[in-house]
């Protein structure tokens, strides 16, 4: 009888507050954080400091690897979030319902910037394939990919409304794409340096841009009007350019602003302005952001003419006698003084320097401004933090860091109590108790770098061997450190219980294993009952100890050495038994089964060894990890084992059999330690990305055949993946500069959508067939009923081919058509005169129609059978679009009306208040300039006065 295994499926991870991968960014609320954590994305109400929804995909086991990492994430205008991944796919998700609302698939490489335009209808992504993606949100498709850079593409930003799009790159330069034109209008060089990030303000004055350079480049923009005369900002003053301009100036939709001075000598990683415009972060890829202040226009001035003022009287005072020369020096090129010429320090000014306590990884300006500040900003730092800072006009203040919730570095050490309801973990400066069903963090307590722990039975204390060679004892109740033993000389590498004792040995770097017993002492005049520990024996090696294992029945102690052996004794007498050699580096992890029978254990060779404890026999060596093996623990009253190592897996083995049962992914980093559960439901394990993830076991059986079968499936669609690259194939050439391309990618899904399509082709055509024949018999003799086809769901033919097509998801449906052969896409064309009678399905017919002729033009304007078909295509669609044309429109102008309605129905006016809040400042400036003016005159009349 073939013996059947029970899954092992993911089922928690937790202690992740923000992964270093991605962005963050506030929504458009300015109420929630949206954060990477891994291969999810964490909504975070900011005021009360916790995790509300977890944006998290939903997937098979045997692909929640580390190719799902978060590596982008951008909000809309409404709650739509669009988030990036490392395998190049784009998840739009709805952020207030927490669903996944579409996938789009069209790059080869991890996505790098996302960013939407100011209504949150399209959606623009670069990659670390070059390529910049334009994508319907609304439609769920992609629109056309833009390729010209010839490195990874670092950020984009919309201008003009939407019409163009600017992306940054790794190859210094920068593009401006017509959207409309879909082609490259100008390309920016003069940086030294990789571009890393750009931004612009909101009313599209000044373009930032963020190198390793020193300096932060500026740019003025250029905006298209309608009676084709163009507008550019330039030092606050309107410049109108006629449409008789030179060609030059007329694609020229950047231009050259000039340079500020950066105080850190760090590569910039974020450049961000606020909502309002009136401040802009820089955020280095060290633990600062320098925040400037951007003066409006009439600040900027005034600043100006301050400087010339400045400068006039230092010449003044110098006594120059060069006058002419300078006169005509300032008339030309300088400015004169009423009419200074504006340059970027006169705008933009250094307010002040925000330093966090470790390296920043991203920054986000929150859309909403504080009453009492000038804005809020939000940083993720490296080691596992948020913090928020409030933005006052001479100072910053932290208000918020959210830190609990998970640790600052590695998780080093696992361990669950006995009745596994409480699991301790431990890193280089905290020592977190967690509900390990739950994911939430119970206690933190302050410790040193500890590398391993131990629960006592009753769940009051905790012992924690550290890296400076103490053992820390730890109240759980009261979560406190209540005493520090200085036990060994070097690092305390492992812990491990005496069974049926109150008692445990640690191993150490100081070649020490010490045996340790405790007991709860009551002390005379407390009522408290603090733990008493006492070193009871002591053995010397003759190497450093890296992992010790007690047999269950307290028999035998297994000692692992750095030169490569493993030592056994008898634990009552510590007198020596066996010596196991075969490993060829050191033996870093070890267990002893619940029988006693079986020593296993990992090593920096990658291997596991299963020993028996009999005569010291190696059953089996194992080729386990395709790195170190960090940990391996028996399943209790079994002989089935988990084992971790560096390459981020967890496996499941059969020892008996030496067989691999299960491969579990879903760890991004070096997996250090691994805890199971008494009964073997649930495993834990704690990595290098200071993760904790929990996998329970389910009640799904499994076979070995199977899994191998599976195993062999998943290689072979790897491969298959490799084949859509053309392996073999020479080098595809560098695109030429701006050509568009499609925006898909051929996938697993499109070849099996496309599968589809042709199977429903094919049937519809064999029902057609028979009907025909049916027909054609019944008019000869009597013929019982026709029976249809019990595959066609009792649909007719065309109504089965349009529910094949229907099901094909949006995104995919060009790449889908592309694979078809012209024959099955004539066969298609036929089909769709009849669906465009469904008005819901009249775009769907269109893509499917402009995306075929445009694959198969040549071929159907030679082919004599194709023309009859387009030239009822060519009446039908254009009448059905039109219908659908005068719909919208329709109902656009109801809702116009209606809202004319309400307006004269309601005292309040239907007005921008953006509109209302530009004119007051328009009329504030014109009064602060005119004061300017009076000053200045009354200054020369005094002047004049003095002189006369």
């Amino acid at each position: 009888m073939v013996k059947a295994y029970l899954r092992y499926e993911p089922a928690a991870a937790f202690g992740v507050i923000v992964s270093v991968d991605s962005n963050i960014t506030y929504d458009s609320s300015g109420k929630h954080l949206l954060v990477p954590a891994l291969e999810n994305v964490g909504v975070w109400h900011v005021r009360q400091g916790v995790c509300t929804k977890t944006l998290a995909t939903t997937s098979n086991s045997s692909r929640a690897g580390p190719s799902l990492a978060v590596t982008s994430i951008a909000s809309s205008t409404s709650s739509l979030v669009a988030s990036g991944y490392a395998d190049g796919s784009i998840r739009i998700w709805d952020s207030e319902k927490g669903t996944c609302e579409t996938t789009l698939n069209g790059h080869k490489g991890a996505v790098t910037a996302l960013r939407y335009n100011d209504v949150g209808s399209l959606l623009a992504s670069g990659s670390k394939d070059n390529d910049v993606i334009l994508w319907d949100v609304v439609g769920e498709t992609g629109l056309f990919r833009l390729r010209g850079h010839r490195d990874q593409v670092t950020d984009l930003v919309f201008l003009d409304s939407g019409k163009k799009l600017v992306s940054s790159s790794k190859d210094k330069f920068l593009r401006v794409w017509d959207l409309e034109t879909q082609h490259c209008m100008q390309i920016i060089s003069g940086h030294h340096s990789e571009i890393w990030s750009i931004d612009v303000d909101s009313e599209e004055r000044f373009l930032v841009t963020g190198s390793a350079d020193l300096e932060l480049r500026f740019f003025t923009v250029k905006h298209e009007l309608v009676d084709y005369r163009s507008v550019s900002v330039v030092g606050g003053t309107e410049i109108v350019n006629n449409g008789d301009a030179s060609s030059q100036d007329k694609w020229q939709v950047l231009k050259h602003f000039g340079e500020i001075q950066r105080q850190s000598k760090d590569r910039v990683a974020t450049v961000r302005f606020n909502k309002s415009g009136n401040l802009l972060a820089c955020q280095v890829a060290g633990k600062t952001v320098e925040v400037f202040r951007v003066l409006d226009n009439a600040e900027a001035k005034r600043k100006a003419k301050r400087r010339l003022h400045r400068k006039k009287e230092k010449k003044a005072a110098k006594g120059t006698v060069e006058e002419t020369e300078n006169k005509d020096h300032s008339h030309g090129t300088e400015e004169d003084g009423n009419n200074p010429v504006v340059t970027v320090p006169d705008v933009f000014k250094i307010l002040q320097t925000i330093r966090a306590g470790k390296k920043i990884c991203s920054i986000s300006f929150c859309p909403t401004a504080p009453k009492n500040s000038l804005a809020s900003l939000a940083l993720s730092l490296n080691n596992n933090l948020l913090e928020f800072y409030s933005i006052e006009s001479t100072s910053n203040t932290k208000t918020l860091a959210i830190d609990l919730q998970g640790h600052r570095s590695d998780v080093r050490s696992l361990t669950l109590s006995a009745d596994n309801t409480l699991l301790m973990s431990t890193s280089h400066n905290s020592v977190k108790i967690w509900n390990p069903s739950t994911g939430s963090c119970l206690r933190t307590i302050d410790s040193g770098y500890g590398l391993c722990g131990l629960i006592v039975p009753n769940n009051k204390y905790a012992f924690v061997g550290t890296k400076s060679g103490t053992i820390e004892i730890i109240d759980i109740g009261s979560g406190t450190c209540i005493e520090v033993v200085e036990a060994h000389g070097g690092s305390v590498q492992w812990i491990a219980a005496i069974p049926n004792e109150d008692g445990f040995v640690t191993g150490s770097a100081d070649h020490d294993v010490k045996f340790w017993e405790y007991h709860v002492k009551q002390k005379t005049g407390q009522d408290s009952k603090p733990l008493k520990l006492s070193n009871v024996r002591t053995t010397k090696m003759n190497d450093d100890v890296l992992a010790v294992a007690l047999s269950p029945d307290a028999k035998y102690i297994a000692v692992a050495l750095l030169d490569c052996t493993v030592k056994v004794f008898f634990l009552d007498s510590l007198k020596f038994f066996l010596s196991l050699y075969g490993h060829k580096l050191p033996v870093l992890c070890m267990d002893i089964s619940s029988d006693g029978d079986l020593l296993v254990t990992g090593s920096a060779d990658k291997n596991l060894k299963i020993w028996g404890l009999d005569f010291g026999d190696c059953h089996k060596s194992i080729f386990a990890h395709s790195d170190s093996v960090t940990a391996v623990q028996f399943v209790r009253n079994t002989h089935y084992l988990f084992s971790v190592g560096k390459d981020r897996l967890v496996k499941y083995w059969d020892v008996d059999k030496f067989e691999l049962l299960l491969t579990l992914e879903g760890h991004h980093a070096d997996i250090w330690c691994l805890a199971i559960s008494n009964r073997g439901d649930f495993i834990v394990t704690g990595s290098h990305d200071r993760s904790i993830r929990r996998w329970d076991r389910t009640e799904e059986p499994f076979f070995i055949e199977e899994e191998k079968e599976k195993r062999l499936e998943e290689m072979f669609e790897s491969d298959l993946d490799n084949a859509f690259e053309s392996r073999h194939a020479p080098k595809e050439e560098l695109p030429e500069e701006g050509a568009v391309a499609l925006a898909g990618k051929k996938t697993q899904e499109t070849i099996t959508a496309t599968d589809s399509i042709i199977e429903a082709l094919d049937m519809a055509e064999e029902e057609l067939e028979r009907l025909a024949q049916h027909e054609e018999e019944k008019t000869r003799v009597n013929v019982a009923e026709f029976q249809p086809d019990i595959r066609m769901l009792g649909l007719s033919p065309s109504d089965y081919v349009l529910r094949t097509v229907s099901s094909v998801n949006t995104n995919d449906l060009e790449q889908t058509l592309l694979a078809l052969p012209f024959s099955d896409a004539l066969k298609l064309l036929s089909y769709l005169k009849d669906w465009t009678l469904n008005p819901d399905k009249v775009e769907l017919v269109c893509r499917v129609a402009t995306v075929l002729l445009q694959i198969h033009h040549h071929q159907l304007i030679s082919t004599p059978a194709a023309r009859p078909v387009l030239t009822v295509l060519k009446d039908i669609l254009y009448a059905r679009v039109k219908e659908c044309k005068d719909t919208l429109g329709f109902n656009l102008a109801a809702m116009d009306h209606i809202k004319q309605l309400m307006a004269m129905k309601s005292d309040a006016l239907f007005r921008d208040a953006k509109e209302k809040l530009q004119e007051i400042r328009s009329q504030q400036s014109k009064r602060l300039e005119a004061r300017e003016e009076t000053k200045a005159e009354k200054r020369k009349k005094k002047k004049q006065k003095k002189i006369n």
